[in-house]
């Protein structure tokens, strides 16, 4: 009976799943319909546009060649009327002078002959008849302007649909995660000169495999990529993986989108545990800060005279947490007394992680490191065995220090703006970094037996934390060549029960 019911449970269990996966794949063809019938109106819009485009360049290049005729019509009639004008006027004074001439040959007086004789020759002499061209200046031939469009009319004639680029293909062996940082390679199927750009699209997601129709974030693009690569850094790993696609794009259409790939993009997440925190000190997700008046204001007021002239505004010096969403105080006395602390909402129990931390400039003492869930509530990190921390103290003067076990280890060094937290549960090793140069601080070489949370101690001040950060490749180098040095933290390694 027992065995027939798993048996069914895992009939039920496979039914399930597949049934998940038809109608994820019908949301896929449903949006898929939509996309047909919206980008099929859109391709014809599109097509519209261009014929009135080409409709508007011919119609422009028939106007300018019209012009350019009756500009060569405007130019040779005007010469013509140039010419036709002085030979009409040549003409006419040869008319009269011919007349002049035939009328002398009536003069008796010799006298009289002689000297119409001379003005007929020196009139004949200077007669504007004998002067002018009798040749058209221009000829009436209009045949360099004329056209023959046939090669053209092929071509219209050969219009067609422009090739739409073949997806690319994305290589996930070429593809880097690292840094925060991810670096996509893809390559054309086929050799493509046409090819203007691409355009990339990537979401984070927590789902292996395919992209999801529901229940996802809607797709991030990032547009003119001339290359066949594209690095997106500064990301927070929010989230166990990343989808991403690409498409090639010619002057006028962009392809089909490839294959989407899914990267792993892992990496520790993680909260200020409000619950866990000291009276003192007021929580948000990711920032702590060490309020005077915080749990303690209740029982100040009895005792009156300690509490007067107190208010509960913020320290000038710190006007700036004021923007800030409103910071929640701890809903139980996790820790109290002295142990101004907060711890992390996730617990480590494997694998190597990293997130940083960046202290107010007026921040007069804080910590920065782990422990286990066990940390009593008078307990201060570094000052059990079951906390590992560095320690940075900016009152009166200047300390930095790695603490474990209530031992102190100078560290002789300038205080980061930054500190770079890295974790290696299962190698037992914990190491602090300036997060911008990548310099180690300290390193813990122990044996870890117990789940730890990051914790965090703050007085007179406030700490910014970020999570969902790798581990630099910086600090992996590092890490191989601090392996094989351990005397930095002898005098503070202690393998724990």
């Amino acid at each position: 009976m027992e065995a027939q019911k798993e048996a069914l449970q895992r009939i039920i269990s496979t039914l399930a799943n597949k049934n998940d996966e038809i109608q994820n794949f019908i949301d896929t063809l449903n949006h898929t319909l939509k996309g047909v019938q919206a980008n099929s109106s859109n391709v014809i819009a599109e097509l519209d546009e261009e014929f009135d485009g080409l409709y508007s360049i011919l119609d422009e290049m028939k106007e300018s060649m019209t012009n350019s005729i009756k500009q060569e019509q405007a130019h040779k009639s005007q010469e013509l009327q140039n010419q036709l004008s002085q030979c009409s006027n040549a003409l006419e004074n040869s008319e009269e002078l011919l007349e002049f001439a035939a009328r002398s040959l009536d003069i008796k007086d010799p006298e009289e002959f002689s000297k119409a004789a001379r003005q007929i020759k020196d009139r004949v002499t200077m007669a504007s008849a004998f002067r002018i061209s009798l040749k058209p200046k221009v000829s009436d031939n209009m045949t360099h302007l004329m056209v023959d469009f046939s090669q053209e009319r092929q071509m219209l004639q050969a219009l067609k649909f422009l090739p739409v680029p073949k997806a690319p293909e994305i290589d996930p062996v070429e593809c880097l995660v690292a840094d925060n940082a991810v670096t996509i390679v893809w390559r054309m199927p086929e050799e493509d000169n046409k090819i203007d750009h691409f355009v990339l699209e990537y979401r984070k997601t927590n789902f292996d495999g395919l992209p999801r129709v529901k229940d996802e974030t809607c797709w991030e693009l990032i547009d003119y990529i001339k290359g066949t690569e594209y690095t997106l850094s500064g990301l927070k790993f929010d989230s166990k993986y990343m989808n991403f696609r690409v498409r090639a794009c010619n002057k006028a259409v962009a392809g089909e989108y490839s294959d989407p790939v899914t990267l792993e993009t892992k990496a520790l997440v993680f909260n200020l545990d409000n619950t866990s925190s000291h009276l003192n000190l007021k929580v948000e997700d990711s920032y702590v800060e060490w309020d005077p008046t915080g749990g303690k204001g209740q029982e100040n007021k009895i005792k009156g005279k300690e509490n007067k002239g107190r208010s509960g505004t913020p320290s000038p010096k710190r006007t700036s947490v004021s923007s800030r969403s409103p910071l929640i105080r701890g809903s139980r006395d996790r820790f109290t007394g002295e142990s101004y602390t907060v711890l992390g909402d996730t617990a480590i129990e494997s694998g190597q992680h990293y997130w940083e931390v960046r202290a107010q400039k007026d921040c007069k003492s804080y910590s920065v490191g782990v422990a286990y869930k066990n940390l009593g509530k008078f307990d201060q990190l570094g000052k059990t065995n079951t906390s590992w921390c560095i320690h940075v103290n900016n009152w009166l003067q200047t300390t930095f220090a790695a603490k474990h076990n209530n031992k102190a280890k100078a560290l002789d060094m300038t205080v980061p703006d930054r500190i770079g937290v890295y974790c290696d549960f299962d190698g037992g090793q914990l190491s602090f970094y300036n997060a911008s140069s990548k310099q180690l601080l300290y390193t813990f070489k122990t044996k870890f037996t117990q789940p730890l949370l990051p914790g965090f101690m703050v007085w007179c001040g406030g700490l910014a934390l970020t999570t969902g950060l790798q581990v630099p490749s910086a600090v992996k180098m590092l890490q191989k060549s601090e392996n094989g040095l351990s005397g930095s933290a002898s005098s503070l390694t202690n393998v724990t029960q």
